[in-house]
């Protein structure tokens, strides 16, 4: 087992080669890393020179931490509303009239129908309306309605607490969905979007030093409608205010001609007449269809193109507009009009997200972060390669150079896989030097048993390796396991913290065995020792 091949040998080093040179450009800058692969020979394929480097985080680099909580009352009010659609639509098919309209309530909704026979048909298609609730685990017994009939013929149809938790759920999933597509859409480089709590959202934007620009672009439901502007206020109107009239509000319909959902593009633009920046939108097959029968119905009116309930512009409806595309203008900047682009492109959220805190990290306290880090991990493996050495002599040395490799290929790794490293991240380096050692610490020790038995030299290095290798793999595997929950329970640092230590974990079993196991064994085969070195 102590014989290596040739090929066996060039195989090993040149894995481990690859690995250190993946971690390479960790260590110089991205404008270094562009101008290293430009300065390259025509001839010579790029793809060839790795340039993946490990991303720092928000603590190591500064940057933007914002905490998004759902408005629940916003939530509440808005899922009652879409109830009050419902019941309304469902009153038109079955043709029954209310008595009164139908009222809205903190919850839900209240209907009263005095007929017997009328409300005795439209029950159950209002109960319809009651839904079961799904989790990942099946259906459930919850429902997202509670439906009661009243005295004097009231049906009374309220959320259930089960329904506006699930409803919150799954806010605040899509939530995360959109939020990830804008931060994209603006270029940011490995932004951290996390789940926190049953109601909230962490996001750290790492280099972000603008909090309230992102702030606006991520607080911003960007809802947007296409309606008409009404004539004067009435019960089927809603006063919303309007943006080119300086906060004056103006009455708008309620009826919703088009929305953003079924736009397949926006991009910013010129208005090539008043050089002023605009954003230009194209619809879906289904959206063009609505939008040009809405403004072939209404040309000579004005449209209200309505963002998050506030009239962003409200154009004149020359003709009407079937190719499916059109213009948004309302006194917007450049800037401006790129986050509009941005937010109309990654889709509206879910629901309202406020603000509840908000953290800048400056650079300086990065650096800071950076250099203490440098600093622990550099005492540390000092500390452990001097232990080894006193106490190992040369098999101390080999362990040594083992661990600077296993150091290397974890920043190779995760250079490889683009991953954030945190303060804890280095931290989790820190601790895998330590259980690096460990392993080669078993192994030595287990050859110095074999030998004090009697076991002759190459016996002893032989029985060492193989005798721990099963200490080593259950003692790695048990680390690997609570890894692995931090991993999938924990977040942020947390899981940063765990990632690092999964792939010190996967590295010590490679250099502690395979390595020093190789090395041991040219060691052997050159000197021909007839005891142990220590």
């Amino acid at each position: 087992m102590l014989r290596f091949s040739r090929a066996k040998i060039i195989a090993t080093l040149g894995l481990i080669l690859i690995g250190l040179m993946l971690a390479v450009p960790s260590f110089f800058s991205p404008e270094q890393r562009k101008g290293f692969v430009a300065s390259l020979p025509s001839w010579f394929p790029a793809w060839v020179v790795p340039t993946r480097a490990i991303v720092l985080g928000l603590d190591l680099q500064g940057g933007s931490q914002l905490l998004l909580e759902v408005d629940q009352n916003e939530l509440i009010a808005s899922q009652a509303k879409a109830l009050r659609d419902d019941v309304r639509r469902t009153l038109q098919q079955e043709n029954v009239r209310a008595d009164g309209g139908i009222g809205l309530l903190q919850r839900g909704v209240q209907v009263k129908i005095s007929d017997d026979a009328a409300r005795a048909k439209v029950l159950p298609k209002l109960q319809e309306l009651s839904l079961p609730i799904t989790t990942s685990l099946g259906q459930t017994a919850a429902r997202t309605l509670d439906i009661a009939e009243q005295p004097g013929g009231v049906i009374r149809l309220t959320l259930t607490d089960a329904g506006i938790t699930d409803r919150t759920r799954r806010a605040v999933s899509q939530g995360i969905e959109v939020i990830r597509r804008r931060l994209d859409s603006t270029g940011t480089t490995e932004p951290s979007i996390q789940q926190q709590g049953a109601d909230r959202i962490l996001i750290q934007v790492p280099g972000e030093q603008n909090p309230e620009r992102l702030e606006k672009l991520l607080g911003s439901t960007a809802k947007l409608e296409f309606r008409m502007l009404a004539d004067s206020p009435s019960g089927d109107v809603d006063m919303l205010p309007s943006k080119d009239e300086k906060g004056a509000k103006v009455p708008v319909e309620r009826r919703v001609m088009a929305d953003g959902g079924e736009l397949t593009d926006a991009q910013p633009a010129f208005d090539q007449q008043s050089h002023e920046p605009m954003v230009s939108f194209k619809f879906n097959l289904r959206g063009a269809q609505r939008f040009g029968q809405a403004t072939s119905e209404n040309v000579g009116r004005r449209m209200a193109i309505v963002l998050d309930n506030e009239v962003v512009s409200a154009p004149v409806i020359r003709s009407a507009i079937t190719g499916g595309s059109g213009q948004i203008t309302g006194n917007f900047t450049v800037q401006q009009a790129n986050d509009l682009a941005v937010l109309l492109r990654a889709g509206a959220l879910p629901a309202k997200f406020t603000v509840v805190e908000r953290r800048v990290v400056g650079p300086g306290l990065g650096r800071d972060s950076i250099e203490a880090g440098k600093l622990a991990t550099l005492v540390a493996a000092g500390l452990v390669v001097c232990f080894m050495f006193a106490t190992y002599g040369t098999f101390g040395f080999i362990a040594n150079i083992a661990l600077m490799v296993h150091v290397g290929l974890i920043l190779g790794l995760m250079s490889v896989l683009e991953a954030t490293m945190t303060l804890p991240g280095i931290a989790g380096i820190v601790l895998t030097i330590g259980t690096a050692v460990d392993s080669n610490v078993l192994i030595y020790e287990r050859m110095r048993e074999e030998s004090h038995a009697g076991r002759s030299l190459i016996s002893a290095l032989q029985a060492g390796f193989d005798r721990a290798f099963a200490t080593i793999i259950d003692s790695n595997s048990t680390m690997a396991i609570a890894a692995l929950i931090l991993f999938f329970l924990g977040s942020g640092p947390v899981k940063g913290f765990a990632v690092v230590f999964i792939l010190g974990i996967l590295t010590t079993v490679i250099t502690a065995v395979t390595l020093t196991r190789m090395m041991i064994a040219v060691w052997y085969k050159t000197f021909r020792p007839k005891a142990l070195p220590f």
